[in-house]
């Protein structure tokens, strides 16, 4: 392989290591690691700008921990890391000390000499910064990092910017998710058990009212206490139908079609409903299938249970074989409700969560609404073999 190939090679594989991180703060790590192995460099560092003139993020790889916990507080934007994020360009220099702009460094740092910093860029906004500093293979009195480095680290900067905004709508993404989350989570709480409890204390006053005449009626009293022993048990049935919905439970143990077997029977016995459950024999499933099959399965019951006034409810999971697609997951939640409009606000009965779902898992989800019932249907491919 040329030396034009290899290098190519290396930063091709460095972006895909890079790519393969979700979170914000191992793209930065990885990005550091590859920064610094592209270019042959003893130190490499990447910092993420804040608000006001220091790094929200300063990640580095050449450095120990007792090392970086020695050099103090993360650096000011100031010196030749202001220089990079004002003016966005790529600054190589033989040796850092010996420019104008260099204000120091540290007492515990390590000393630099060699640097190569470029621009993080979305655009014309900048990210962050790389910098590389000390080239190991330079010879004693050599300039360091050479012109083909920088062209290598620039090339590598602009796909770890993408890299970098992806991980950074992932999280915010997942945010928002734990948000919507919460919202269902307190919707469900207050219709779950909130009317109960009210309901319980109405009767419970009720009950301290007729203790109070003379004489008092035993038999009411008793009737009252009878009340209050009955909702509170259907508050606790469905407080625990709520906590089982935080998380899914685990479903590599229990198995999905188990676990929504044992949802549907909690769910449905506090609102008096049966829930009928199905399931054929599944193809393997990816984690992200079985948990999107779960949570569309839970936000269709939750509907079908409270917002339908269905008498009858059905879960099923089956299987079908397409020529081009191989074998597909069918999840089906029905119900002989009233249904709703095509227009009416689907936010209350999360429809667009329940697509976002499906279409997460490479899926794809109907839903069949009429004064007869519901009927929402999930599809997604099995887990390819091998």
């Amino acid at each position: 392989m040329s030396e034009g190939l290899n290098e190519l090679y290396q930063v091709s594989q460095a972006v895909l290591s890079v790519t393969r991180q979700m979170s914000v703060r191992d793209v930065l790590q990885v990005i550091v690691r590859s920064a610094r192995s592209l270019v042959g460099a003893r130190y490499a560092a990447l910092g993420v700008p804040d608000q006001g003139d220091s790094f929200a993020e300063f990640v580095v790889d050449g450095i120990s921990g007792a090392e970086w916990a020695a050099i103090g507080p993360l650096p000011r934007r100031h010196g030749m890391l202001a220089v990079l994020l004002n003016q966005g360009q790529p600054e190589r220099l033989a040796d850092i000390r010996k420019d104008p702009r260099f204000e120091g460094f540290p007492e515990a740092h390590p000393q630099m000499s060699h640097f190569l910093g470029v621009p993080v860029r979305d655009g014309d906004q900048v990210l962050g910064i790389i910098f590389a500093a000390n080239k190991v293979s330079a010879a004693a009195g050599k300039s360091g990092f050479t012109e083909r480095d920088e062209e290598i680290l620039s090339l590598f900067a602009a796909h770890a910017a993408i890299a970098l905004t992806n991980a950074r709508l992932y999280e915010r993404s997942r945010e928002l998710s734990v948000m919507q989350e919460r919202s269902r989570l307190a919707r469900d709480l207050h219709d779950a058990v909130t009317q109960k409890l009210f309901s319980i204390r109405a009767h419970a006053r009720a009950a301290a009212v007729l203790a109070a005449r003379e004489p008092p009626d035993a038999d009411r009293i008793r009737a009252e206490i009878e009340v209050v022993g009955e909702l509170g048990a259907e508050a606790h049935a469905e407080l625990r139908a709520v906590i089982d919905g935080l998380a899914p439970p685990d479903l590599e143990e229990g198995g999905l079609a188990e676990s929504l077997r044992r949802y549907a029977v909690l769910v449905g016995g506090p609102h008096g409903v049966p829930v009928e459950f199905a399931a054929a024999c599944l193809p393997p499933l990816s984690e992200q299938a079985e948990a999107a099959l779960y949570r569309v399965a839970q936000e269709a019951l939750h509907n079908a249970l409270r917002h339908a006034g269905a008498s009858r409810v059905r879960v099923s999971l089956a299987t079908t074989t397409r020529s081009r697609t191989g074998r597909q997951v069918v999840l089906e939640v029905s119900d002989d409700g009233h249904g709703f409009a095509a227009d009416a606000p689907s936010g209350g009965l999360g429809l667009d969560s329940m697509r976002e779902r499906a279409a997460s898992a490479g899926g794809r989800l109907t839903i069949r609404s009429n004064r007869k019932g519901t009927t929402v249907r999930m599809t997604v491919p099995g887990k390819a073999s091998g």
